[in-house]
């Protein structure tokens, strides 16, 4: 049926449906006879076995979602592989998609794809309108594909950094709609910036005539993000979303899904795939899913979201202790962030030791984020980066539940986190006795005077 089984299957049986797809392709004939250049010719046998010799890859020289004549067994894996996806983007909250495919490259590579993809359908374009987000490879995906950036500042809503739609239609009216290829929005995000207004942005898009592709690396696992991108379909505009598969799924770094509603227009993006491409992300993410079943899948994300839930009022309780505050961002649903006012006030680097020290403590994953760093990424100068604005009120510390988050890693974290704060509490409190003692002798020597 193409669809992913609710009940996951045992090892053993995934790997007989593994061996008996490679036994189709034709470098496993026992009487094969290979004259060509490329004839899945391996030497390693632990190489072949870490492949279940599936070796010739994905798609033809023209196409990534071509069958391959003599790889019959990797182009029926890629087959299955995109329609179980589909299956679970739809499980997932996205009803109406209608395509998709999984290819071989990470988020940021993958939207470069799209982009270039739009290139023919739109060849004076130049402009990408893209509401900022401080992660490096979303705006270097503009820059490979060779369009200009137009940095759209958020909105300081509360304690939230959200979507500027006044801006986004100022720039559209000032550049004009056909010089610009695309608005590139964004659902999964570090708090407090939170997920773009994608409705208002989608009938923006389809008012104007404008493209639109989103940025939904790690969205899938929320039921919030795949929402937004659901209604921003019905509502308006969405021509294609993109997400990882290692976020989502829970498989080795190295793949994405390239989803839309349009069949034709995501054929189109993977036929701009140059070349044959490696089967390594589709048997991944095939293999976990056939393990998991619909009924396991939806069970990690709920799973998720109680975690959310958990890791949400334990790092209030924290950070109250300390004379902090968990930042109220409710239109984020996979990550939150915690106030740092008062380290920040005590020591300009203590910011930034912190987040060494939680390193060192073998805590993953926690961003700290000091205010007013700049960075430059490709000649574009970013003010107050990885906050996502110029000048966010104050530090902060990320935390995300993302999925496969055990209650064990929220405890050892808060514990670690808690201890961290201590020490640098005991060293001010410290200092400031050494100050007081100093101030009170240098004011006796004055009086002695």
């Amino acid at each position: 049926k193409g669809k992913c089984p609710e009940d996951g299957w045992d090892e053993s049986t995934i790997e007989l449906f593994l061996h008996e797809l490679a036994i189709m392709d034709s470098n496993n004939f026992l009487g094969n006879c290979g004259v060509g250049e490329r004839e899945g010719r391996v030497v390693s046998g632990l190489v072949a076995r870490r492949h279940y010799r599936l070796i010739h890859g994905i798609g033809r020289s023209g196409d990534i979602s071509a069958v391959q004549p003599k790889a019959a067994g990797s182009s029926l894996l890629n087959k299955l592989t995109n329609s179980v996806v589909l299956d679970v983007i739809k499980l997932a909250g996205v009803r109406t998609v209608t395509s998709c495919f999984v290819v071989p490259m990470a988020t940021g590579m993958s939207l470069t794809l799209c982009f270039l993809t739009l290139r023919h359908k739109r060849p004076k374009a130049k402009y990408i309108i893209w509401p900022r987000i401080d992660q490096k490879s979303c705006f270097k995906s503009m820059i490979t594909a060779g369009f200009e950036p137009v940095v759209i500042e958020n909105v300081l809503e509360g304690d939230e950094l959200r979507t500027d739609l006044e801006a986004v239609e100022a720039k559209i009216k000032a550049f004009g709609a056909e010089n610009i290829l695309c608005v590139h929005s964004t659902t999964s995000c570090f708090a407090p910036r939170v997920p773009d207004r994608l409705e208002e942005l989608a009938v923006i898009c389809a008012n104007y005539d404008i493209p639109h592709i989103v940025n939904n690396a790690y969205g899938v696992q929320s039921s919030k993000c795949m929402h937004l991108i659901q209604q921003g379909a019905r509502v308006g505009r969405i021509d294609a979303f993109v997400q990882s598969l290692d976020k989502n799924f829970m498989v080795p770094v190295g793949g994405a899904i390239i989803a839309g509603f349009n069949e034709s227009f995501i054929q189109e993006i993977s036929k701009m795939y140059p070349g044959r491409a490696s089967a390594s992300p589709s048997l991944d993410v095939l293999i976990t899913l056939l393990s998991l079943g619909t009924s396991g899948y939806k069970k990690l994300l709920k799973e998720r979201k109680e975690m959310f839930s958990y890791l949400s009022s334990e790092l209030k309780k924290l950070a109250d202790n300390h004379n902090e505050r968990l930042l109220d961002t409710p239109h984020n649903p996979i990550s939150l962030a915690m106030s740092l006012k008062n380290l920040d006030e005590t020591n300009d680097a203590a910011v930034t030791q912190l987040g060494s020290m939680l390193f060192t403590r073998q805590v993953s994953g926690a961003r700290v984020v000091p205010c007013g760093s700049v960075q430059t990424v490709n000649n574009y100068t970013f003010k107050g980066f990885m906050s996502h604005a110029n000048d966010y009120p104050c530090a902060y510390l990320n935390a995300a539940s993302a999925i496969g988050i055990k209650k064990q890693d929220v405890d050892v974290f808060l514990k670690r986190l808690d201890k961290c704060l201590k020490t640098f509490r005991k060293e001010a409190k410290q200092e400031k006795s050494i100050n007081e003692i100093s101030d009170a002798n240098t004011a006796t020597e004055h009086l002695e005077d």
